[in-house]
């Protein structure tokens, strides 16, 4: 259910920045979208959907850019891409690693005529 809420402030971002552009009508959102940040781009999509009617946002189009779950590790500086809940580092097995990439959730592009 954040969905609503991830997607309201989207939305609210998406039309003031069209507004503010002078656009006549928000035709896209590229949304980028972590594997970890917890929305789900289905959700997100129909809330997008319903929440742009009878404004410059209906029919605009959202697109998610995935961005991968990604870590580095404390130990040995190697990249690790954790499969499952136990996350460790595939060359030197410690387990302190640190998240660097697939929280994302943020727009990175509004298209607008």
């Amino acid at each position: 259910m954040h969905e609503l809420e991830i997607t309201r402030s989207l939305v609210n971002v998406a039309l003031d920045e069209a507004k503010k552009a002078n656009a006549r009508k928000l035709k896209s959102v590229t949304v980028v979208l972590g594997e970890m940040s917890g929305a789900v781009d289905d959700s997100v999509a129909f809330y997008f959907e319903l929440m742009t009617k009878d404004t410059i946002g209906e029919g605009a189009k959202i697109n998610f850019r995935k961005v991968p779950m990604q870590a580095q590790c404390r130990n040995c500086g190697s990249t690790v891409n954790p499969k499952d809940i136990f996350w460790e580092c595939e060359k030197c097995h410690s387990m302190d690693i640190e998240m660097t990439a697939g929280k994302e959730l943020y727009i990175e592009s509004i298209e607008v005529d």
